[in-house]
């Protein structure tokens, strides 16, 4: 159906979710405000019920249906979010929840939901196969599907937040800062803002690597990605919804991405203003915003960042400290080659000056030169970090900045100084592994059987996902063979043979 802008407007302000959802908090984000120059305001969607916005969107749709239409119950497919949502306003209705959840789903997450009074189906290996059999059994069985966001009731559920944001902040309001995963979050405030408020800007903010709102910009309409980063699994969607994407196409003023690394500065931000923890996805205004700032160089103006989920799995919170001080630009990765003598790393360390060494790594195996991997804490941000590559290049030192080098951050700084000598033919690859029973051992036995493992690091920040960095030998004969069986695999993979933390610290 052909909805119009101001049809979705007109369901906003009819809209009501507060028999599940609570009228959340805009506040001043003081520490924040004060380092941007800028008034920051938070939309505290943290403060939910179920800790996310999403129980907005889930409470239009189901709070709204008539009681022949609860007969059968409602589903839906999530491991998330999405999930809590429908099944905290169903119990409202007293209507049964079926939620169909992907076989690896983290046991933490069923119960959470199991505790809402949601049914939950365990079926397939990933979302799609799950939102498969909710699909078939919603047709098949008369029961109504709740979709997470391509639906214009949950849309304008969402959007109530937007209708929020305007009656919190009745003066002067400069720009919206909305995370994107779906889009039907920055289709509902996006709409309802410049029904009301043309002048105020509205940004659509997605990680770097799951941008599909862009990628549907930029092709015409939605598209559906080949591969997805999954730190902020919330917002983790490889196509956006055909009716958010027209609702954002027509009333976004502009999409900004952020990397991973400024997703966790922006958590600890919003954790020095609130002392609160979000989820990644939860901290994606907060990086856009800052983003914003950075690259317009605005000031004295007022901008809301809306905080969308805080459910956080506490294992993560140590890959988050990791990252922060790269995403918040005080840290730069470093590969610096110095000679193999006495006092080069007093020579070194003078270089670098009144800069705290955070990390060096080092393992002698040349008798005339060294590489090292080292962190520095930066003084001054980017200009400092140019400042310090020019200042050791000046000084003949070989360097390589590795801070923005995904593979050094995740496994290389653990890994540095271990090479291999009597290794041929290595190729390098980082994966993705689902965490789910079984799923090391299908890797080992396509690759591992014909072809042999010469480093296997893996690492699990306390999300679906594992992180895996695996260097095979592979005779270049045997290389089509072996392509066909990472293609039967289905993981998402990098091949990272040329990456420079491979050749500077790992290759033999």
């Amino acid at each position: 159906m052909d909805y119009q802008s101001a049809d979705l407007a007109a369901r906003i302000e009819e809209a009501n979710v507060y028999g599940a959802a609570v009228r959340s908090s805009l506040s001043l984000a003081p520490i924040l405000s004060e380092r941007l120059g800028n008034q920051i305001l938070l939309k505290r969607e943290d403060q939910q019920p179920c800790f996310s916005f999403k129980v907005r969107g889930a409470a239009n749709k189901i709070l709204g249906l008539p009681e022949s239409a609860l007969d059968r119950g409602v589903i839906c497919s999530s491991a998330g979010n999405h999930a809590q949502g429908v099944a905290l306003a169903a119990s409202k209705r007293n209507a049964t929840a079926w939620i169909v959840m992907p076989e690896n789903t983290p046991e933490i997450k069923v119960r959470a939901v199991e505790a809402l009074g949601g049914k939950v189906i365990l079926h397939g290996a990933d979302y799609h196969e799950a939102q498969g059999l909710a699909n078939e059994r919603a047709k098949a069985e008369g029961i109504c599907f709740v979709h997470p966001f391509d639906d214009i009731d949950v849309i304008a559920g969402q959007g109530t937040i937007g209708r929020e944001i305007l009656d919190q902040c009745p003066g002067e309001l400069d720009a919206v800062f909305v995370p994107v995963g779906g889009g039907g979050l920055a289709a509902g405030v996006a709409t309802y803002i410049k029904s009301k408020r043309p002048d105020v800007a509205v940004y659509g903010v997605e990680p770097v690597d799951a941008a599909s709102m862009r990628a549907a910009m930029e092709a015409g309409g939605p598209v559906e990605l080949d591969q997805i980063g999954t730190f902020a699994d919330g917002v983790a969607v490889r196509r956006v919804g055909s009716l958010t994407y027209e609702f954002c196409r027509k009333h976004l003023d502009g999409l900004i991405t952020v990397s991973t690394d400024e997703l966790c500065a922006a958590i600890r931000d919003i954790f020095n203003d609130t002392r609160t923890v979000v989820e990644p996805a939860g901290a994606l205004a907060v990086a856009g915003a800052r983003r914003h700032v950075e690259e317009t160089g605005v000031s004295a103006q007022t901008l809301v960042a809306i905080n969308c989920g805080a459910n956080m799995n506490f294992n993560r919170l140590g890959h988050v400290a990791e990252r922060t001080a790269v995403g918040d630009r005080r840290e730069a990765l470093l590969a610096v080659e110095i000679p193999e003598r006495k006092g080069s790393f007093l020579d070194f360390c003078r270089r670098i000056g009144d800069r705290h060494v955070t990390e060096f790594n080092y393992r002698r195996n040349r008798p005339d030169r060294a590489q090292v991997f080292v962190g520095v804490e930066l003084l001054a941000g980017v200009e400092d970090r140019h400042g310090l590559i020019g200042n050791l290049l000046d000084a003949e030192y070989d360097v390589t900045d590795l801070t923005d080098n995904e593979m050094a951050k995740l496994h290389v700084r653990h890994l540095a100084g271990g090479v291999a000598s009597d290794v041929r033919h290595e190729r390098v690859y980082r994966f993705e592994f689902p965490e789910r029973r079984g799923a090391l051992l299908r890797f080992l036995m396509s690759v591992g059987v014909t072809w042999n493992i010469t480093l296997f690091h893996y690492r699990n920040h306390g999300s679906d996902y594992g992180r895996v960095l695996v260097a095979v030998e592979v005779p270049p004969d045997t290389k089509p063979e072996f392509d066909g069986h990472l293609a039967e695999l289905g993981y998402q993979f990098w091949d990272e043979t040329d990456n420079d933390a491979y050749r500077l610290f790992l290759k033999g």
